[in-house]
């Protein structure tokens, strides 16, 4: 029940992937949050790296904190909001009086739970030893399905994903999607790259499997044995499974089929006694986003002995609740997933996993007492205003574009008039009245919390989509886009400082917040969120000559930041980031427009510790992007994360923009220079 391992088709595109923790802030950052001076370094020519221009005093002071595998200008605000839900959390934990029921008795008794090592460790694999007894069980091959049911009812992964979200066709509906999923490295490439490094951490994947297996009985011999079947059959299923970059090909994950045809696609594997299992036994069709993953998957039924399938579900349990368990079991997870692929030096303390845990599991019936206590209706009302100042700007710049045609920036037109906004926290809170939390036992209140979610999720097949449900709570430092509702969303958590500041001059608000929001806008234009209509279907609204256009567009964009060197020898992935890069550039020249528009019938402001309005804005942008990553953690971000890291997101926007240009006397020979042939010019 791997909280962190939840099966989607095509995500939400998101401002970005945060992994934020404690650190000694610099004293300047936490005093107030426009430009800070202290962290440019004014030894570099902002026309050749304005990166490092805005932020070089930064980088060099800055540590990243032992418990943390990178650390960003996020990191500040997230690190505050997650002490003030500590402090949410142990008041709750602390009222034994709680109302029976209501969402404090049952996040207090949570957190009271998972702060409870004695009994974690006392208990040690108990809370497991159920389900492998069950798994030692297992005879014939229709046992592997059963036990994938099981494991899914629980919150567990296990072979394949099986989720409930909108018809990519029919955005009103909800259907059931079926897909890849089991593989407990970050993507398939991990599993099949050649090279000396790649072997090195497949090396040491077998032996951490191998160290898991020992906790649940094998000894030492058998579990290498068994460590190494587990990583066969893992590769089989890695060398039919899309990586990162084959699934930002939506079109070819959106195959509707019949209950039949599933079948005939996989026939080793008992369909119907599949979802009859999750409680869905009415189903008559659902769309299928990885054919030939699936096929495989029943090829392997027949071809792979029950005995390394009953390895590899053993392997999924203890892997799937290590977070849950003891503080060996906890360690050695940490000790390979976070020290050997993220570079994470320290664990993170236990009050911190376990808010970030029920944040996951619970973030409503947090966030619902988080927004009472730290979110102001005034920042909601300011960001609203600025929505539709970046929305006017965005229309406007639809008018103005020279390379589509008046049909298809009709559309667009109606597209940009029809996205949902959702600010600060949802209108209508979860109801969380059939959860069942209590204090007795930490681990079964993560499996109650992960069935409760299973099941919510189940509930919706044949339903309406409910537009007003939320996919982030209420204190997480993010936002996102929803190409199925057409919907950009902005939680509590990223508005206020340093993203949003009352006190800060426009310059800075609109290079942050504003920024933000254009992005957000952004990705229902983008390479995927183009492919979806006004209301949310995957159904194409351009002419064929726009679309080819488009299309070269991106392209631009692709090869840009395949340019890119992020560490060594490696790239930026172009066609992975093309989508977060877009939104990045188009989020940056709209909110320099909307500050623009915000000027009219105003004086417009003077200079600020030197600087320009329009050069405030791309100093505030470029500090809103500080980032330092330790090495392991950028490898592992360059193959699997969309976003591409802080530098490029300031230096391939702002190449690109002429008003940087005109901002900062940018010429031909200097390095922050593009020849305008090859600049990319899309929203």
């Amino acid at each position: 029940m791997n909280y962190k391992k939840l099966f989607t088709i095509i995500p939400a595109a998101s401002l970005l992937l945060a992994s934020c923790g404690g650190n000694k802030a610099s004293e300047e950052q936490t005093k107030g949050y426009g430009i800070d001076l202290t962290a440019m370094d004014t030894t570099v020519r902002p026309q050749d790296d304005f990166y490092a221009y805005a932020n070089n005093n930064w980088l060099k002071r800055t540590e990243i904190p032992a418990s943390e595998s990178r650390w960003s200008g996020f990191s500040i605000l997230s690190e505050t909001n997650k002490k003030n839900l500590h402090t949410i959390l142990e008041e709750a934990a602390k009222n034994t009086k709680a109302a029976k029921g209501s969402n404090e008795q049952k996040i207090g008794d949570f957190y009271y739970t998972a702060m409870d090592s004695t009994k974690l460790n006392s208990d040690g694999i108990n809370p497991i030893k159920l389900m492998l007894d069950e798994i030692n069980t297992m005879a014939k091959p229709e046992d592997i399905t059963k036990m994938a049911a099981k494991m899914h009812i629980a919150g567990g992964s296990a072979i394949w994903g099986s989720y409930v979200m909108a018809d990519l066709k029919n955005s009103s509906m909800n259907v059931v999607y079926l897909g890849q999923g089991g593989l407990a490295l970050p993507d398939p490439d991990y599993y099949l790259k050649t090279d000396a490094e790649s072997k090195e951490i497949q090396k040491k994947y077998v032996a951490h499997i191998a160290r898991m297996l020992q906790f649940i009985g094998d000894d030492a011999a058998t579990a290498e044995k068994n460590a190494r079947a587990i990583m066969n059959l893992e590769t089989r299923l890695a060398k039919v499974s899309m990586n990162a970059v084959a699934q930002r090909d939506i079109a070819a994950q959106y195959n509707k089929k019949t209950m039949d045809e599933l079948n005939k696609l996989a026939p080793a594997i008992n369909w119907k006694a599949y979802y009859e299992s999750i409680g869905a036994a009415q189903l008559s069709d659902l769309i299928v986003s990885q054919p030939k993953f699936l096929a495989e998957v029943s090829n392997m039924y027949k071809s792979t002995p029950i005995s390394d399938w009953k390895n590899y579900f053993r392997w999924r349990v203890i892997d799937d609740a290590a977070d849950f368990l003891s503080d060996e079991i906890v360690m050695q997870n940490f000790e390979f997933f976070e020290k050997t692929l993220n570079g994470s030096k320290e664990i993170k303390p236990r009050w911190k996993r376990s808010m970030e845990l029920i944040d996951a599991l619970m973030g409503e019936a947090l966030g619902e007492v988080y927004v009472q206590k730290h979110f102001s209706a005034d920042s909601k009302k300011r960001i609203n205003e600025m929505v539709d100042n970046l929305t006017a700007a965005y229309g406007e710049h639809i008018d103005q574009l020279d390379w589509m045609s008046a049909e298809t920036k009709k559309m667009a037109r109606v597209k940009l008039s029809k996205i949902i906004r959702k600010l600060g926290y949802p209108d209508k809170w979860k109801d969380y009245s059939k959860l069942e939390i209590t204090r007795e036992s930490f681990y079964k209140n993560v499996a109650a919390a992960a069935a409760f979610a299973f099941q919510f999720n189940i509930e919706k097949i044949g339903k309406p989509v409910d537009k007003t449900e939320w996919g982030m709570s209420p204190p997480t430092v993010n936002a996102y886009y929803n190409p199925s509702v057409n919907e950009i969303v902005f939680p509590a958590g990223i508005m206020q400082p340093p993203f949003f500041d009352p006190q800060a001059d426009d310059a800075v608000n609109y290079a942050r917040i504003g920024a933000v929001i254009g992005h957000e806008i952004t990705h229902g234009f983008d390479d995927q969120g183009a492919q979806f209509d006004a209301d949310g279907n995957l159904k194409n609204w351009w002419s064929k000559e726009d679309s080819i256009k488009f299309s070269e567009k991106t392209k631009v964009v692709i090869e840009q930041f395949n340019g890119y060197v992020a560490i060594d020898t490696l790239h930026v992935i172009g066609e992975l980031t093309v989508g977060e890069n877009i939104a990045d550039l188009g989020g940056f020249t709209i909110a320099f427009a909307a500050l623009q528009k915000s000027w009219a019938g105003k004086t417009k402001p003077g200079k600020i510790d030197g600087f320009t309005p329009e050069q405030r804005f791309f100093l505030a942008g470029a500090q809103m992007w500080q980032n330092k990553s330790r090495d392991e953690a950028l490898k592992k971000r360059l193959l699997t994360d969309p976003h591409s890291p802080g530098k490029f997101r300031v230096i391939g926007p702002f190449s690109n923009m002429p008003e940087f240009y005109a901002a900062f006397g940018v010429k031909e020979g200097d390095k922050m220079f593009r020849p305008e042939n090859i600049r990319a010019k899309i929203w």
